[in-house]
């Protein structure tokens, strides 16, 4: 096993750290604030290749892979967890499951703005009353012969209201159940008969804009079909295969700054005559810290490189994600209780990760989902894909 990056990953490892640092970090608080997100970031992400990853070089892609995308998200969770979201909304959700299972059309049409950035991107599962269980969805296309016709309601969708074009999962057949499900394409801003509205009572994520999609006799014309009607399911898993591993990334990243975050503070904070880094207590959590978020490092990195290789991952991904955001959110913890009242203050960055840590035990499959996942590979029952 080689453990070491080669220069071309330190490099891009590097340049998203700096872009953390430069273009992120400065104007942070006050975008979490006023609960901003700015479009012309997301532009300036995509010029830097950070979209580019697992993509062909004719669809504008980058030659590189996952591993180099879980380089890159990580870097940029450190700072913001709300940051990292973009690579799933531009790169591992939509343009990688378009790439798999589009036209050459659809393609050529949707993958080179994901990718650059001048198209933002999103995706649309859930339901109020459909969320792990996604088979159990109600909103529904009905075939009218030269359009599909949409009624229901999406919610948690990440970019609902920004997305000029994305991926909707709805039924097509419901008697069918699962095997009913169908993926369209959709440009909301083009749709009549719709709307869409911003959820602004998050916990975190504050820059990273939450929606719902209302469908009300939504026209939809028939090529916006990805892949073929009863194929939604399938589509389906295997997106949520990769955008669990942008997850597992950004947990990694957050991780990461809450541990950085909580090693500076001890370091400086003086009580009892010496830096409280070196009282027994506050070491014995920095090293739990250390201690988890190296093993989840190498669980996220190991299901990166198995899909780089082409090799069944879906054991390993599940693994990475549930260990990684459940470290992410106990380093939060223990980084707000090594900087104790000032901890609890949102002058310091703290409580940010703690918020935001969060949401890693819900997305893209709950923290219970994946040891659903990763016990029935684990007995047998399911096959490791």
């Amino acid at each position: 096993m080689i453990f070491e990056l080669n220069e071309e990953q330190k490099l891009v490892q590097e340049t998203a750290r700096q872009f953390a640092a430069d273009d992120i970090a400065p104007t942070l608080e006050e975008e979490e604030k006023n609960q901003e997100f700015r479009t012309e970031r997301v532009r300036r992400m995509g010029e830097l290749g950070f979209f580019s990853c697992a993509l062909p070089e004719e669809l504008g892609g980058s030659g590189m892979g996952f591993f180099e995308s879980v380089l890159m998200a990580e870097q940029i969770a450190k700072v913001s967890a709300s940051w990292r979201l973009p690579f799933n909304m531009q790169n591992l959700g939509p343009a990688v499951t378009v790439a798999k299972f589009g036209t050459e059309e659809q393609k050529k049409k949707y993958i080179p703005g994901w990718v650059d950035g001048t198209q933002i991107g999103f995706f649309a599962m859930t339901e109020p009353d459909s969320g792990s269980d996604v088979a159990s969805m109600k909103t529904v296309a009905h075939d009218r012969g030269d359009h599909y016709e949409l009624h229901g309601t999406k919610i948690w969708a990440s970019n609902a209201a920004q997305g000029d074009a994305g991926l909707l999962y709805v039924s097509t057949d419901p008697e069918k159940k699962h095997k009913g499900m169908t993926a369209f394409i959709l440009e909301p801003k083009k749709l009549e008969n719709f709307s869409a509205r911003n959820i602004e009572t998050k916990l975190g994520l504050h820059c990273a804009p939450t929606g719902e999609l209302v469908f009300s006799g939504t026209k939809i014309p028939k090529d916006s079909v990805l892949g073929e009607p009863g194929q939604g399911f399938k589509i389906c898993m295997w997106q949520l295969n990769n955008t669990r591993l942008g997850c597992a990334a950004g947990a990694l990243g957050v991780a990461g700054g809450a541990l950085e975050l909580a090693i500076n503070y001890a370091n400086e904070r003086i009580q009892f005559g010496k830096p409280i880094s070196k009282h027994q207590m506050i070491q014995a959590q920095i090293a739990e810290m250390v201690v988890e978020h190296e093993a989840a490092r190498l669980l996220v990195y190991r299901a990166a490189w198995l899909k780089d290789n082409g090799k069944p991952n879906q054991y390993e991904t599940s693994i990475a994600k549930y260990h990684a955001s459940e470290t992410a959110v106990h380093a939060a913890n223990e980084c707000m209780k090594i900087f104790g009242s000032y901890g609890f203050s949102s002058e310091y960055p703290a409580e940010r990760f703690y918020r935001d840590a969060k949401s890693l035990q819900i997305v893209e499959g709950t923290s219970n989902v994946q040891k659903l996942i990763i016990s029935g590979i684990a007995c047998g029952h399911a096959p490791n894909r």
